[in-house]
């Protein structure tokens, strides 16, 4: 039976059916076409971004009773509503490989059918990219890390640099070189390329970096390696997918 789970349950602990699911959406990408007079074709001005994205379930629940399927339905909206304006992660049975980020934001209109069948469309709004499962897990080296992603859209990982001193982390892949000096390292300093800060647990660690941006992994082969007094990385990939 095909399910998907958002905010920490299941829809089969609802005794949701799902009838069918848009599978292949895809996000819009942001850009704005500007015509400009005597000139064929538009100018393209991309925001480099992709929209937002609509996932849609087609369900339905069935009960022994009126009574029974009012029931349920309380307990699915209790479900959907509750912390709802937050994202939290969502997963289906339909491609158990990834995870979206997703918000329920959308009104739930239920149909009730011969008193003890409800039929309704859930529709999640989810941000853009998918996240592999599997590039969410650590991955340690004490040595060069060769991480290669196999998408066309960048990822922003997550690294833990582990020292005592200073030292330097250095990024190479396609789109060159890249250097970021740490000084004054105690025992080790976090790089969250998605938040674009470094800490170590909840203090802030920015003004002991310098370098520009944070890593990202682009398409293609990526090698990290490090000096100085560092003398070991932890990396969670992120892998993304349109």
């Amino acid at each position: 039976m095909n399910y998907y789970n958002f905010n920490g349950h299941s829809s089969t602990e609802f005794d949701i059916r799902i009838q069918k699911k848009n599978v292949y959406s895809g996000p819009k990408r942001d850009v704005t076409l500007t015509s400009i007079p005597g000139r064929n074709g538009d100018i393209v001005y991309s925001n480099k971004r992709y929209s937002n994205v609509n996932v849609s379930y087609t369900c339905f629940v069935i009960a022994k009773s009126k009574e029974e399927l009012e029931n349920k339905i309380t307990n699915i909206k209790n479900w959907l509503y509750k912390e709802a304006d937050s994202y939290h992660d969502l997963i289906d049975s339909y491609n158990q490989d990834f995870k979206r980020i997703a918000i329920f934001n959308n009104k739930l209109d239920i149909t009730d059918e011969v008193s003890k069948i409800g039929t309704f469309t859930i529709t999640f709004s989810c941000k853009p990219l998918r996240y592999l499962l599997r590039g969410l897990e650590v991955l340690s080296f004490t040595g060069n890390a060769e991480l290669t992603n196999p998408y066309i859209t960048s990822s922003k990982p997550y690294i833990k640099i582990y020292g005592n001193g200073d030292g330097r982390l250095i990024l190479q892949n396609s789109e060159g070189n890249h250097i970021w000096n740490i000084t004054d390292i105690d025992e080790y300093i976090e790089f969250d390329s998605e938040l674009m800060s470094a800490f170590k647990d909840t203090i802030l660690q920015n003004t002991l970096v310098s370098g520009e941006g944070f890593p990202e992994l682009v398409e293609g082969l990526n090698t990290l390696s490090f000096d100085g007094d560092i003398t070991r990385i932890d990396i969670i990939p992120r892998w993304v997918s349109l």
